[in-house]
């Protein structure tokens, strides 16, 4: 027997609707390229999405179709995420920090129709434009020109009372975007209209990031990347106020936009946040920020200091995991309710952690011998499935070995569970220290590092060793005006590590590269130091060799 439910489609055009009719009054906030602001309300949001849907028809985009991005986080950025997918055709965000060549490779692989660019990108569109094939391109502010339409132009001319809700089937496509492609070819994730409704629906509990039309949210993840977390849907759906800030995402203009708009969530990488506690410290009374302004923390695991760094400005730092897979949150670390009267170290070691699944989310690691148990210690790969998850990749062969045959995704990470259920990322895969046979933590480590007071970053990679196939190398970026030897660092590991853990050497630099997302780029640290004389791995070496596995200490 069936239930006697409507069948009531989940799609993206249903949120516009609701934006439409509830919140056309809240506002919507945007630093332009030139730092101004520009201010407009839901209800001029809907009407240009109206308009762009319209216009984008008019030339000829069919469903199924896909429109690529070429924006900063912005108001037109948020006309896109929703005029797109109203006509049927498909928002493909285009991640603006990749390399050209790359760029090329998506814009093709897709075969985007049409290709919407921020005027302030056009050297970088000119770097790849004669290797590109879309029948029109769209320049948001000046520029336009030379075979390209004008934004504003195009909207003005598009009669936003013809344009008619549509009948979408809610597992129509209705966004993509791909990897970032450290390894190997980027692959395309193709997200339907069901997917971002539940995910969106999903992401505004109150155990998740709890939106609310009472909240001001900024996303300074970027809208090219991954949904910008979906911040952009739920927030639409529950009327919250929008701000935006453009490419101005230095910590001070953040700081500045926290302050002037009274910011109460927000969300963005580990890289940004060490800066904005940065500069919190340097100046402490410049700004006034919303007492515990929500900061969701995503990407890469961060340092406990950081949230206790956060906390002594009375902002709370939300641990979240998640994967453009997975359109893209998985996991959201809070307290659970036996855990608030818990020692305040016990609370940070759970708040450091990535969390729990959200509603819908299925979990499971597996090891060498199988499927580990929810321990808290025993480590295998991430496994995922649940109805915003990826089933495949866009028009890639068969076969991907990202899948498993009973369908779950393999995300490529190494975790642990605990028996309450919070996930912790010790590891991806590739980045998994084996030393002795036995694995080290190189997320561990790093985050360890973070918490020395001298210690801006730090990322650990393994260096080859003849005796123990792989030992850690500590890569470490210094405060400024600060200093730490290796001695210093090592003897402050040791207080929390077993000594064959420890790295074997540290190396100061200037800076960590990133990949286009913010991530440390640790495939590059791996080349810089891929022929590294570890101490006492070298023939004529005299030094100590590294401190014993297990097996060898008594």
């Amino acid at each position: 027997m069936q239930g006697l439910i409507m069948d009531y489609p989940l799609t993206l055009t249903a949120i516009l609707q609701r934006a439409e009719q509830l919140f056309g009054t809240r506002p919507i906030v945007t630093r332009l390229p030139s730092r101004e602001l520009h201010r407009y309300t839901y209800a001029d949001f809907v009407e240009r999405a109206k308009r762009l849907a319209v216009a984008l028809r008019a030339l000829g985009v069919q469903p199924g179709e896909r429109v690529a991005t070429l924006l900063w986080n912005s108001y037109q950025h948020l006309e896109a995420y929703f005029g797109i997918p109203a006509t049927g055709a498909v928002l493909h965000t285009l991640n603006l920090r990749l390399h050209p060549d790359d760029l090329t490779y998506i814009v093709n692989h897709a075969d985007d129709r049409v290709l919407i660019v921020d005027a302030t990108l056009l050297p970088l569109y000119e770097q790849f434009r004669a290797r590109i094939h879309p029948e029109r391109v769209i320049v948001v502010g000046s520029g336009a020109g030379d075979g390209l339409l004008d934004y504003e132009a195009l909207l003005a001319d598009a009669d936003p009372t013809s344009f008619v809700y549509p009948a979408l089937d809610e597992r129509a496509a209705a966004a993509m975007c791909y990897t970032s492609g450290t390894t190997g070819r980027p692959k395309g994730v193709l997200y339907s209209h069901r997917a971002l409704a539940l995910h969106s629906l999903a992401v505004a509990l109150a155990d998740c990031l709890a939106l609310s039309e009472r909240d001001a949210v900024l996303p300074v993840v970027p809208m090219f990347h991954a949904n910008a977390w979906g911040l952009p849907f739920a927030a639409t759906m529950v009327g919250a106020k929008q701000v935006f800030p453009g490419p101005h995402l230095d910590p001070e203009s953040l700081l500045d936009l926290f302050e002037r708009e009274q910011v109460t969530m927000t969300a963005g990488v580990p890289t940004i946040w060490l800066g904005v506690v940065q500069a919190l410290d340097r100046q402490p009374e410049r700004w006034r920020l919303t007492p515990g302004m929500r900061m969701a923390v995503g990407g890469s695991a961060a340092p406990e200091g950081l949230i206790r760094a956060l906390d002594r400005h009375n902002l709370r730092l939300i641990h979240a995991w998640g994967m453009t897979e997975m359109s893209p949150v998985g996991t959201v670390s809070h307290l659970a309710p036996d855990l608030l009267d818990a020692p305040p170290d016990t609370q940070y070691a759970y708040r450091a952690l990535q969390g729990r699944p959200l509603p819908f989310i299925e979990i499971r690691a597996r090891g060498d011998a199988g499927f580990v148990p929810w321990d808290g210690t025993s480590m295998g790969e991430l496994e995922v499935r649940g109805p915003w998850v990826a089933s495949a990749y866009y028009n890639a062969p068969e076969g991907d070995d990202k899948f498993t045959e009973d369908g779950w995704f393999r995300t490529g990470d190494v975790v642990t569970i605990d028996p309450r259920g919070y996930v912790k990322i010790t590891d991806r895969t590739k980045d998994l220290i084996k030393s002795g046979g036995e694995w080290i933590s190189s997320v561990d480590l790093e985050n360890a590092l973070m918490g020395h007071p001298a210690v801006a970053e730090a990322a650990v990679i393994a260096v080859a060793h003849p005796k123990w196939q792989e030992r850690p190398l500590a890569v470490v970026v210094l405060k400024a005006g600060q200093q730490a030897t290796a001695e210093e660092l090592r003897a402050y590991l040791a207080e929390r590590f077993a000594r064959w853990w420890l790295p074997d050497a540290f190396e100061f630099v200037d800076a960590i590269p990133r990949t286009s997302t913010g991530k440390f780029l640790k495939s590059a640290l791996r080349e810089r130091f891929r022929d590294y004389r570890l101490p006492g791995s070298g023939p004529a070496e005299e030094l100590l060799e590294p401190a014993p596995h297990p097996q060898e200490q008594g």
